[in-house]
């Protein structure tokens, strides 16, 4: 099996900063892309931010300027550095690894509140 741990996630005021991590381990069979999706409260899960093996990033466009989503492949983990955060962005983040022949991992997912 795969395990997929996130961390990094919780409560800050509009403008601040958190940095999420998500590290996968286990049996990787290999991975093609990571990426983060969001789901606020009644709304379905949405894309924040994807980055391939090869480094090719794709963004929300509202996230474009304020995310960064970066990767360490040697350790299997996505990074999403997020800034400026603002209230809209208050939601349960969701890690993906995805992979090419493999099932797809979805991490726990981790609260980030973001307060006016």
């Amino acid at each position: 099996q795969v395990r997929v741990v996130e961390s990094g996630g919780g409560l800050v005021q509009a403008g601040g900063s958190l940095r999420l991590s998500c590290a996968a381990s286990g049996n990787i069979i290999g991975i093609a892309a990571m990426g983060w999706y969001r789901q606020a409260s009644g709304k379905a899960r949405e894309l924040v931010a994807t980055i391939t093996s090869g480094g090719t990033t794709n963004y929300a466009d509202s996230v474009k300027d304020r995310f960064t989503v970066s990767r360490d492949n040697a350790k299997n983990t996505v990074y999403l550095q997020m800034n400026s955060l603002k209230p809209e962005d208050t939601a349960v983040y969701y890690c993906l690894i995805h992979q090419i022949g493999a099932p797809d991992y979805w991490g726990q997912g981790t609260q980030v509140t973001v307060s006016s």
